[in-house]
């Protein structure tokens, strides 16, 4: 059986995806229901940076992403936390020890109104950290031919960091746009991405888009016209 030499390869658009992983209102916006408890100054201390980060850099880089991967034919999908029921007792351990519940159909369960999916964009609702322990998505992409993953999101060093790996271990390839995910502080992003150097290639967003215009234009020159019978 033949393998790719390397994971430092180009995309194939036709075989990939690009997954954001909970940019959502439970945890993406000031209201969010995860901050509740906090006041106003305890968030500034604890989450300022994370904030900061998402508005100025990581949240608009992965609008670019979005577009153009939408632009280029490429599957975008999502995932957020939601629990299936009101009182979240279908969540994981590690999730009810940690507090998070996002009830079924919440405002908290919806991605975040910059990146807000299409009507046929897909979505898997989790109730752990890696969307490949709690959802039916490995079967999804596999029945869509995906064997490149694009992973963006947040937390870079928590259910990003979980993702990228997993999907490594099912056979993807994976890219993280490394100003494309955010996590809490610039330690532990810098952190997470050199642990997981080892399991993903890693370009910067404007890379990636550059990436995606030259296979798209590839593509296009590439491309055979249909030939209609008379």
């Amino acid at each position: 059986m033949t393998h790719p030499p390397s994971r430092d390869i180009d995309i194939e658009p036709a075989h990939t995806a690009l997954l954001f992983v909970d940019v959502q209102n439970y945890n993406c916006t000031w209201e969010g229901s995860e901050y509740t408890p906090l006041s106003a100054a305890e968030k500034e201390q604890r989450y300022g940076y994370f904030f900061r980060t998402l508005k100025d850099s990581a949240l608009p880089n992965m609008v670019r992403l979005q577009q153009a991967c939408r632009r280029a034919g490429i599957e975008v999908a999502y995932t957020v936390i939601e629990s299936m029921t009101a009182d979240g007792r279908d969540r994981s351990l590690d999730y009810k020890i940690t507090g998070f519940n996002v009830p079924k159909g919440s405002q908290d369960a919806k991605m975040v109104n910059e990146l807000a999916p299409t009507a046929d964009e897909m979505l898997f609702p989790k109730t752990s950290s890696s969307v490949f322990i709690s959802t039916n998505i490995d079967y999804v992409l596999r029945n869509l031919g995906t064997q490149y993953l694009i992973i963006a999101g947040c937390l870079t060093d928590q259910c990003v960091d979980s993702a990228v790996r997993d999907a490594c271990d099912l056979g993807y390839l994976v890219t993280v746009p490394t100003d494309a995910c955010v996590t809490l502080s610039a330690e532990r992003q810098e952190w997470s991405l050199r642990n997981n150097r080892g399991y993903c290639r890693q370009r910067t967003t404007q890379q990636l888009l550059d990436e995606i215009a030259r296979l798209a234009d590839s593509d296009a020159t590439n491309r055979q016209p249909i030939v209609r019978a008379r």
